[in-house]
């Protein structure tokens, strides 16, 4: 529970200061599009109070022809100045909006990063608790080998023999100590493997020599001079094999 909390806590850090460094520019995008609707709604009234009534006569059309023109300019003024106004917001707000954007891809590219590096490091610590054993198992498997050749050194015949209750009991000892030994190699995932009669495999097996057999298929482990060990799926000695060689 430590581990995996330790592990998100940048990628949470990093969310919060992305999200406090778009608020000032989420703020402006609003500011501008208030603003923006602000100055449409009064364009709007200027246009409609812009329009002077129709006249009574021709006269009166003519008489108040002058001031009409110049009460109506000031208005077009107006309307043209706000106009301007109204595109210089709108291209601010395009502005602010295309900076928007491409702060929340950066914000999408950094939390996928962040959440890249919290998957590896987790795997990284998961391999090391998996294989921290890995050097003392090797150191192991030279026990386990000479307890082999001490089984292999008493004779078939006197390994039951009650001739020789001594030795016996010695080889019986040897037994149950290589058996013991091998015990605790599996309850910690280290696994012997004798792949005589199996396929030559060069991830888990050694060629030393080859042989001719008949009765085998070529690539056949036809001898094992010492057996191989596997720690959680990866090789960490090969078995020395003799395969069968080609016709």
């Amino acid at each position: 529970m430590y581990r995996g909390h330790f592990l998100t806590k940048p990628a949470a850090a990093l969310a919060t200061r992305v999200t406090a460094h778009h608020a000032p520019l989420r703020t402006r995008v609003t500011a501008a599009s208030s603003s923006l609707t602000a100055v449409r709604r009064a364009t709007r009234a200027l246009s409609s109070t812009a329009q002077p009534p129709p006249p009574d006569d021709a006269k009166a059309k003519d008489g108040a022809g002058a001031a009409s023109e110049g009460a109506a300019a000031e208005p077009g003024a107006e309307g043209a100045a706000a106009a301007d106004y109204t595109k210089e917001l709108e291209a601010r707000i395009a502005e602010l909006q295309q900076q928007l954007e491409g702060k929340h891809d950066q914000v999408l590219r950094s939390l996928a990063e962040a959440e890249n590096a919290r998957r590896r490091a987790k795997i990284d610590v998961e391999e090391a608790h998996k294989f921290a054993v890995g050097k003392f198992a090797k150191e192991l498997i030279g026990v386990a080998d000479t307890l082999k050749l001490a089984q292999d050194a008493v004779p078939a015949e006197l390994r039951a023999s009650d001739e020789h209750p001594q030795l016996k009991a010695l080889y019986e000892g040897v037994v149950m100590t290589e058996t013991v030994l091998q015990t605790a190699f599996s309850k910690h995932g280290l696994k012997k493997i004798w792949p005589m009669d199996e396929k030559f495999d060069p991830k888990f097996h050694d060629a030393l020599f080859e042989m001719p057999s008949p009765d085998k298929a070529p690539g056949t482990v036809a001898h094992v001079a010492s057996a191989g060990y596997v720690l959680h799926e990866r090789c960490i000695r090969p078995a020395a094999v003799g395969i069968v060689s080609k016709p």
